[in-house]
């Protein structure tokens, strides 16, 4: 699928840089750890010039540029990749989000319009197929081992001001709603312990993912912009 333009956007979900939005950059640009990359990230796992992303015949390609640790396009090592609006790159502790929020939905409209709907899902190597589902599995997994270190729910402020408590509680609805919707959309095979959802249904926890990481930044740095 033809990206159509040559203007760039990456939102960051997780890493050092967290939340930070960098939008309609020029092709090509380069990704990496030291001044004079087009994208510049605090992140001591990647290499001083990591990745590069040019336009090629009216696509955009990612291409690793031999670095240390490698890249990974929706959870696969990659060298040589066209990425697609709603692609998840990683590199280092760094995890990335490709297009604004206008371009992915463009993406799944088209893929509705090529006969892949909500009922379908994103395969494991990110390409669309109208029989393999994205599955997040349940249990056992090294992924979800390596979540033991996520802290405990933490207690809410207390001596909030009246707006202040309405602020946060009009934030929480927002969130459960969203979540609610996800959680409620889910496809649950139990005698195969997975969960499947669709592409537009894994687009919208990526968005939601990439919110958070927006609020913490700006709760983090209250000055920055945003």
């Amino acid at each position: 699928m033809a990206v159509g333009m040559t203007r760039i956007t990456l939102r960051v979900l997780d890493g050092a840089d967290r939340g930070q939005v960098y939008e309609n950059l020029e092709a090509p640009i380069t990704i990496g750890r030291e001044e004079g990359n087009s994208i510049q990230l605090n992140d001591e796992r990647i290499s001083r010039f990591h990745l590069k992303i040019q336009e090629d015949q009216d696509k955009l390609v990612l291409t690793d540029l031999e670095s240390t640790n490698g890249t990974r396009v929706n959870g696969e090592d990659t060298q040589l990749r066209i990425l697609r609006y709603g692609d998840v790159v990683s590199l280092g502790r760094s995890v990335l989000l490709f297009g604004t929020r206008d371009q992915i939905a463009g993406r799944l409209e088209d893929l509705r319009a090529d006969g892949v709907g909500d009922s379908d899902a994103l395969n494991t190597n990110g390409t669309e197929s109208d029989s393999i589902s994205l599955e997040l599995r349940i249990g056992g997994s090294e992924d979800l081992q390596s979540t033991l270190h996520i802290p405990l729910p933490p207690e809410l402020p207390s001596h909030l001001s009246a707006g202040q408590t309405a602020q946060l509680s009009e934030l929480l609805e927002y969130l459960h709603l969203r979540a609610r919707q996800l959680v409620q959309s889910g496809n649950v095979a139990d005698e195969q312990s997975e969960v499947k959802i669709s592409i537009a249904q894994w687009q919208d926890l990526l968005d939601m993912h990439s919110q958070l990481a927006e609020y913490l930044k700006q709760i983090g740095d209250p000055g920055a912009d945003g």
